[in-house]
């Protein structure tokens, strides 16, 4: 599965624990057996749970990469916004991103905010979604 996490927002509707330099995303607010995990550390951990080899692309802002690097591995691809634009930009140049490293046309992309409260069975439900929809993609030569 390919998936695009976007990690864009400035954080304030959480506030005063998030502002413009720390997000939402990145504190460590959900309680696990070794201690806690930010909203970015969960949703990662639960796609990986479902499909050990799902490509997940986080679309964020400079401010927010070296966040991304220390609660995650360097495994997780970081698709860097020269500036903001919102969703949709954001969408395609995370998506131009991933077809160019990847140098395939024909894989499905699955977008998703990166954070989501949600339980297994939707990550699990957006891999089958995915293959669903390779199939029906054409081969570009």
């Amino acid at each position: 599965m390919n998936i695009i996490l976007l990690s864009g927002g400035s954080g304030k509707r959480l506030w005063p624990l998030s502002n413009d330099i720390r997000s939402k995303q990145f504190i460590k607010i959900f309680k696990t057996a070794d201690g806690y995990e930010s909203m970015v550390q969960r949703v990662y951990r639960q796609i990986k749970e479902v499909d050990a080899d799902a490509s997940v692309t986080i679309a964020t802002s400079k401010t927010q990469v070296s966040s991304i690097h220390n609660q995650l591995d360097n495994s997780v691809g970081v698709c860097v916004e020269p500036c903001r634009r919102d969703t949709f930009p954001a969408i395609a140049l995370a998506t131009a991103t991933c077809t160019m490293s990847r140098r395939r046309l024909d894989e499905a992309v699955v977008v998703c905010p990166v954070d989501p409260y949600v339980n297994n069975d939707y990550f699990a439900a957006l891999r089958t979604l995915s293959e669903l929809a390779g199939r029906g993609t054409r081969t570009y030569p």
